[in-house]
């Protein structure tokens, strides 16, 4: 192990290199490493045509974290989980300048023990009928890309993807410490991402490992058990010269209840006013069962979990996120995949194989886009590339699925008063279409494998059945016709038995659902 400079580092890196980015969002970004790459970049147009390869989405929506990398030249390929955090790429994407694969995020992870194992592939059923499956796009984003990287076999009678690997030449890491001999600690990240297989990935494939920290420390007097990365693996030791190069999370120094280093009183959680964002999570929350090991996905899923802590029911749920913490309270912003007072903090893989095997009960996510055969689209609208994350592993395999958001977008405002909903102003564009622009969670496979699931908006709840999108549940209010059936591009099946959604949920008071 040799320690050297963030710049020397940068000039390491060779043209046509795989280079493997690490973070979580605004979580753990070697900033350092990724700044000097670009700074060299631009002094030399070197390197040229990298394979950028990643698993989480990382970035802050602007400049940081994988945007050093959004120049003409310096990438030509970009294998990654999600890009709403890098909309530079996105865009380079979209006009054709680079290729671009989007595959699910937990396999991207669980990808880096495969090829640090030399395996052929990952194999899994992760991605079976939606996008990423090469009978419909093969993950491929733009026309130039062509290389299929993802095919489907056959084992023991079942149908599978495997996900084919790249050599890996640089992998750029973070962790907290280093010893004299490159042993590498984590105690003060949000995380310890899949940092630990990275490494073994990168070293097995005969390239090289940089990992970026605050400090060095004399050779054994780090805790063996909070090595994450053992010195063996370690080529090169960047120590950080600025502290905005080393934040934990983007504008957070350091907050010790995200490690797990201190733990920090949370306080009551104000009431969610009365709106479309309380009336889904308190539908949501309806579905809540004791003891349910539960995943949220950030935007409106996150008012269940406040709903549940006003209707005191918040400890019927242990939270998880895909990033690897299990309990306490999920951040949101760029600090989503940390948690504050967590008990527990997993490996990103690790997290995904229990996710994969079905270990949710429950798991609550986004509802952008949804058809009349119950696919759900969140990963690419118009010429905007958002990706899919951590979304196909965790909404094909927990044992409910719940997808939440308003029935319209654009400018929907609603009054809710006496038990009843009105609306107010519809919003411009539907959310209901006859086929959604691209398939993140397929109904087809849902019904498969015969996975309950539940689409719930303000107005209306829907089920998945065989024949398609039932319509289980209205609104006390709402006119069948005029509110709800005009305002899809497709008219579902109507239930025998359609309900009127539980007046509780549109007063001004708790609803007692903890009694």
């Amino acid at each position: 192990m040799k320690i050297i400079t963030a710049a020397e580092a940068a000039s390491l890196v060779k043209d046509n290199q795989t280079l493997v980015a690490t973070g979580f969002v605004g979580c753990g970004s070697p900033e350092a490493l990724y700044c000097a790459l670009e700074e060299r970049y631009k002094e030399t147009s070197t390197p040229k045509d990298l394979t950028l390869f990643y698993a989480a989405g990382i970035g802050d929506g602007d400049s940081r974290s994988i945007n050093h990398f959004a120049y003409d030249g310096l990438i030509k390929r970009v294998i990654g989980g999600h890009y709403n955090l890098a909309p530079k790429i996105g865009k380079m994407i979209i006009e054709e300048k680079i290729e671009g694969y989007n595959f699910p995020q937990g396999t991207l992870s669980q990808m880096f023990r495969d090829i640090a194992g030399k395996r052929v592939g990952t194999i899994t059923h992760v991605g079976l009928n939606t996008f990423v499956d090469p009978r419909i796009e093969g993950g491929k984003l733009n026309k130039k890309t062509t290389e299929d990287l993802v095919k489907v076999i056959e084992i023991e009678g079942l149908e599978r993807l495997i996900y084919m690997h790249p050599d890996i030449d640089v992998a750029f890491l973070r962790g907290s410490s280093s010893d004299t001999k490159g042993n590498v600690i984590m105690n003060k990240e949000a995380l310890t991402y899949e940092s630990t297989a990275v490494a073994q990935a990168a070293k097995n494939s005969g390239g090289l490992v940089i990992v970026q920290v605050e400090k060095i420390v004399e050779a054994g007097t780090l805790d063996p058990r909070l090595v994450k990365i053992p010195g063996i693996y370690v080529d090169y030791i960047v120590v950080s010269e600025m502290c905005e190069h080393h934040e934990q999370v983007f504008d957070i120094q350091y907050n010790p209840s995200f490690s797990g280093e201190a733990r920090i009183p949370v306080g009551n959680v104000k009431p969610l006013p009365m709106n479309q964002r309380k009336i889904i999570g308190r539908r949501a929350a309806m579905e809540l069962v004791p003891d349910a090991i539960v995943n949220l996905g950030i935007g409106m899923p996150e008012a269940i979990s406040m709903v549940a802590n006003e209707e005191g029911i918040g400890n019927y749920m242990t939270l998880t996120v895909e990033a690897g913490p299990i309990g306490g309270i999920p951040a949101g912003g760029t600090a989503f995949g940390a948690s504050t007072n967590p008990e527990c903090i997993l490996d990103q893989p690790y997290q995904f194989d229990f996710y994969d095997g079905g270990g949710l009960d429950l798991a609550f996510l986004g509802l952008a886009q949804v058809d009349m055969g119950g696919n759900i689209n969140v990963s690419k609208f118009g010429t905007r590339i958002a990706g899919c994350g951590g979304f196909i592993n965790i909404t094909q395999n927990a044992k409910k699925v719940f997808f939440c958001g308003t029935f319209t977008v654009g400018g929907l405002k609603i009054d809710v008063g006496d038990g009843k909903l009105k609306i107010l102003n519809e919003g411009k564009s539907k959310k209901f279409v006859n086929e959604v622009q691209q398939i993140t969670f397929s109904g087809e496979y849902a019904n498969k494998v015969k996975q309950p699931v539940m689409y719930i908006t303000e107005r209306a709840v829907f089920e998945l059945t065989e024949d398609g999108l039932m319509l289980t549940e209205i609104a006390p209010g709402m006119d069948l016709q005029k509110d709800i059936l005009d305002q899809m591009d497709f008219e579902p099946i109507i239930s025998e038995n359609l309900k009127t959604m539980d007046e509780r949920i549109f007063k001004d008071e708790v609803m007692g659902l903890n009694s």
